[in-house]
């Protein structure tokens, strides 16, 4: 047990010093602040953009800041209640308000058109975002995307939610890393995936969290994508072991949106943090080809 314990701390340390080299920053957008990492890279032409989900934080996609941040410009937020970025003002919000935190944060970046990838409760962020401004994504990969309850009938929109705020005020964040933290995972996993994931999820900010839920059950991503299906280039991947968004609840949001669909062998739900570089050339396709056909069309 010692041994285990010590090899997942090495191994956040190892990761924790392979972040430093992506340093925090923090843009002011309207009455509070947005905080993010960056990799600045060669090119500012075909900016990424990466969202990520209700239990981790910008610092979740350090491998794809080393994987794509040398040939274009990398940038991954801490969505609003999470790090030190300014919650959205609604207590029970709804995906456009953080779309609305979306468009000022790019604004405040000078950031016009990006590429768009969304991970789990990421995918709604995004998905709402691509809806409300179809003009300014290049393109939009979803990863594990959550489908969101703003559709299912009030129980069960108000039991999901229950349930997690509960166990939000039992566990705190450093006991939601340790009793969930394995759940976004697959078997496969090594040591270093499992302390990446309980490190960033016991980063939580409880009140950002807990608003994170109310988006849960508030949410239909469907209608977005809907809305979004022939106007945004898309695509959706999806771990094969992934327990929290299953492939085949995926490839039905795949099926709305007229995407491609992809499903990663080995994966669980945070299949791009056990399994990067699969999701980093998945990215790296997505991007390409994405562009290239934007750029032929205009």
């Amino acid at each position: 047990m010692n041994d285990t314990i010590h090899t997942a701390a090495s191994s956040a340390a190892t990761l924790e010093t392979r972040l430093a080299r992506f340093a925090m920053h923090n843009a002011r957008v309207g009455e509070g602040s947005v905080s993010y990492r960056e990799a600045a890279g060669e090119s500012s032409n075909d900016t990424l953009v990466l969202l990520h989900g209700i239990g981790s934080g910008a610092a979740s996609w350090v491998q794809q800041f080393e994987a794509l941040g040398g040939a274009r410009r990398v940038l991954a937020w801490d969505a609003p209640g999470y790090g030190a970025s300014t919650p959205v003002a609604s207590a029970s919000p709804l995906a456009a308000d953080y779309a609305r935190v979306l468009a000022d944060w790019l604004d405040a970046l000078g950031i016009a058109r990006c590429m768009l990838v969304g991970h789990s409760l990421g995918a709604i962020m995004a998905g709402a975002f691509a809806a409300a401004h179809p003009e300014r994504v290049a393109g939009l990969l979803l990863i594990s995307p959550a489908g969101g309850y703003g559709a299912a009938d009030a129980s069960v929109r108000a039991e999901k939610r229950d349930a997690r705020l509960a166990m939000l005020a039992e566990l705190g964040p450093q006991g939601l890393a340790q009793q969930r933290s394995a759940n976004m995972l697959s078997p496969h996993a090594d040591d270093t995936a499992r302390a990446w994931v309980r490190w960033n999820m016991a980063r939580i900010v409880p009140h950002g969290y807990a608003q994170a839920t109310h988006l849960l059950a508030n949410a239909d991503l469907a209608t977005d994508l809907a809305r979004c299906a022939g106007r945004v280039p898309m695509a959706v991947a999806v771990g094969a072991q992934d327990s929290i968004t299953p492939p085949e609840a995926c490839e039905r949001l795949a099926q709305i949106a007229h995407a491609p669909f992809h499903v990663v062998p080995g994966a669980g739900h945070a299949g791009y943090i056990e399994q990067s570089l699969a999701y980093s050339t998945l990215i790296e396709f997505t991007l390409t080809r994405t562009f290239s056909t934007t750029e032929l069309k205009a």
